[in-house]
C-alpha cells in the first residue's frame, strides 16, 4: 500500500509491477502521482509537464510567425530595392 500526498488515500499499488519514474493516478481525489520509491513504495505529485509542453508549442508556434513576418518584410525591402535602381 501506498499513500496519495495530496489526500492521504491508501493506494494499493503492487511493488512487482511498477518502476522507479512511473506515473499513476489516485483514484480518490485524481492528482498525477510518480513513483519515487520502491521498497516500501513512495508516491510524490509529478511534474505537469504536459502543461509545459503545450506552453513550448505556443512560443515556437509564435517564433516562427514572427519569422515568417521577417521573411516577407525582407521581400519586400528587396523588391523596393529592384524599383530604385
Amino acid at each position: 500500500m501506498a499513500t496519495c500526498p495530496e489526500c492521504d488515500a491508501e493506494i494499493e499499488v503492487d511493488e512487482y509491477d511498477v518502476d522507479k519514474g512511473d506515473l499513476l493516478s489516485c483514484p480518490e481525489c485524481g492528482s498525477n502521482l510518480e513513483v519515487t520509491g520502491l521498497s516500501p513504495i513512495e508516491l510524490d505529485v509529478a511534474d505537469d509537464d504536459d502543461d509545459d509542453d503545450e506552453d513550448d508549442d505556443e512560443e515556437k508556434e509564435k517564433e516562427e510567425s514572427d519569422e515568417e513576418e521577417l521573411d516577407i518584410e525582407e521581400d519586400d525591402a528587396e523588391e523596393e530595392e529592384d524599383w530604385d535602381e
